[in-house]
C-alpha cells in the first residue's frame, strides 16, 4: 500500500525533467545557420515586379505575393483557392491561372541563391 508522501515525491521527479531538457536546448555559441526558409534569395526580373528586386527571404516572397494578389483582387470569387494571374502573374506562373498549391512551385522556379 502506497503512503503519501510516495505519491508526492513522483510528480516531483516528473516536474524536474522537463527543466533538465530545457536547459540542455540553447547550443553553445548561440549562432544558429538560417533555415531554407529565412535564407535571402535573389528573386527574377518577373517576379521582382511584384516583390521588388532585393534579396528576400522564401517566406517574404510568399507573403508579398499574397498582398498583390489581395490587392489587386486576383482571387477567383467562386474558388478562393484558385489565382486568376494579371499581366504581372502570368509572366511568373506561365499561364492565366494557378491554385495557391500550385503557386510555390512557380515561385521556386524565380528564385535563386
Amino acid at each position: 500500500m502506497a503512503t503519501k508522501t510516495e505519491t508526492k515525491a513522483a510528480p516531483k521527479a516528473k516536474a524536474a525533467a522537463p527543466k533538465a531538457k530545457a536547459a540542455a536546448a540553447p547550443k553553445a555559441g548561440g549562432a544558429t545557420k538560417p533555415n531554407a526558409l529565412q535564407q535571402p534569395l535573389k528573386p527574377s526580373a518577373e517576379l521582382g515586379a511584384i516583390v521588388g528586386t532585393s534579396p528576400l527571404p522564401r517566406g517574404e516572397v510568399v507573403s508579398k505575393v499574397w498582398d498583390y494578389i489581395k490587392k489587386n483582387n486576383l482571387q477567383n470569387p467562386q474558388n478562393k483557392r484558385e489565382i486568376l494571374a494579371d499581366d504581372k502573374l502570368k509572366k511568373v506562373f506561365g499561364k492565366d491561372k494557378c491554385t495557391m498549391f500550385e503557386m510555390n512551385k512557380h515561385l521556386a522556379a524565380h528564385l535563386k541563391s
